[in-house]
């Protein structure tokens, strides 16, 4: 019979052997490792210890995931999605449910598939279930990526910048990791402004005294040299923007962020199931069907913009999760975009735009165990980043093969 003094020791056993089982050392050996800031490693071994990533050592002998015949990068990260956003059960776009407990679970469903398909971090801009499900993932009962979320967005073109400020402040009480603001009409109907000058210094110059980021859906040039002049963080879609006002993005080290290869395609292709919902009409969608060659050429001439930091984000909506990396493939394959510094964007590059490329987007000692494998070199066929065959997010290993 146990008594209480051998009860205690047992349990305080046990405990500390599942501590230790949770801790014990993950080694993965690649065969190669893009270590997302355009480093390339072949035959390497990595190791994984807790949460972390420890160092690199082709000379480990001991192997947990043998990789060789894969390679290996950071998880990917897409700056720009709405995970939220889902088509309900009659097949239709459902952008409003009755139920909160539907909508959460439409929203987990579309991270785990983002999930699976490599990506570890997004930035959902923005929804408030965003808030639940960024709660379950980071409980860790729910698998899902590294969740950073608005709540919501400042759009409306009434409000006075003290309005605007205060708007900024109640986000940020709210919980919202970052700030979306709407200074355009939607590209359907047909991207004009509707924010001030004094409206955008308001909203962008607010969220940097609260400490928070701030992403702009923005067209024109002209807002969008408001937007950079303003300090706002990132453009969002920039469809009619000049190379004037790229090089003037770069002048100020505003992010650009252009989701050209994915979202309006989704859309097309998912006619039926958004057609006469709110401004997806069929004029709506002749202008999304206008702006795909005009986006690739403003892609174009961003790649040619000397210091322009172009991050990557697909924009996901209900339709379009789970294939964001069809945005990076569309970028290489059609854009030009060197395949490296396309894979740099969608990690290293984007973890910096959220002030969190101390922690994420690299591998490297000391940095998230974020990390995924894919069958194929990425840098000789961008499409072997479909082929996604190992994911592990914070030392913990989801997909396996």
């Amino acid at each position: 019979m146990f008594t209480k003094s051998t009860q205690q020791t047992t349990l305080f056993l046990i405990a500390a052997a599942a501590a230790y089982a949770q801790n014990r050392p993950i080694t993965i050996r690649a065969g190669m490792v893009l270590d997302g800031k355009g480093g390339v490693q072949r035959n390497a071994t990595l190791t994984v210890v807790g949460s972390k990533l420890e160092k690199s050592d082709s000379q480990t002998k001991t192997v947990t995931y043998d990789l060789r015949n894969f390679t290996v990068l950071p998880g990917m990260i897409d700056t720009h999605v709405h995970i939220a956003w889902h088509f309900g059960p009659d097949g239709r776009y459902q952008p409003r449910d009755d139920s909160q407990a539907t909508a959460l679970g439409y929203a987990l469903e579309n991270a785990w598939v983002t999930l699976m398909g490599g990506f570890t971090t997004v930035q959902s801009v923005g929804n408030p279930i965003d808030a639940d499900a960024r709660a379950a993932i980071n409980r860790g009962v729910i698998p899902g990526p590294r969740l950073l979320t608005s709540l919501r967005a400042i759009s409306n073109p009434a409000m006075t910048p003290d309005q605007i400020r205060e708007a900024v402040r109640k986000m940020k009480a709210d919980g919202s990791d970052l700030i979306k603001m709407f200074a355009s009409k939607s590209f359907r109907d047909g991207g004009g402004a509707t924010l001030s000058k004094e409206q955008i210094e308001a909203a962008c110059g607010e969220a940097k005294a609260q400490g928070l980021r701030t992403i702009v859906h923005v067209y024109g040039p002209e807002t969008i040299t408001q937007v950079a002049d303003a300090g706002c963080n990132a453009v969002e879609h920039g469809t009619l923007i000049t190379p004037e006002v790229l090089k003037h993005l770069a002048a100020k080290g505003t992010y650009f962020d252009p989701n050209i290869g994915l979202v309006a395609q989704n859309y097309l292709e998912h006619r039926a199931n958004y057609l006469n919902i709110g401004n997806y009409t069929e004029e709506g969608m002749a202008a999304m069907s206008r702006s795909i060659p005009v986006s690739l050429q403003v892609f174009k001439q961003a790649l040619a913009t000397p210091g322009l930091k172009i991050i990557f984000g697909t924009d996901a909506v209900a339709g379009a999760h789970g294939h964001n990396v069809e945005e990076l493939i569309y970028r290489v394959q059609k854009g030009g975009q060197n395949p490296l510094a396309a894979i740099t964007s969608v990690t290293s590059l984007s973890a910096e735009s959220l002030n969190m490329g101390d922690q994420i987007g690299t591998l490297a000692p000391g940095m998230q165990a974020d990390l995924i494998a894919v069958d194929g070199d990425p840098l000789k066929d961008i499409t072997a980043l479909r082929r996604v065959v190992f994911v592990m997010k914070g030392g913990k290993v989801f997909k396996a093969r």
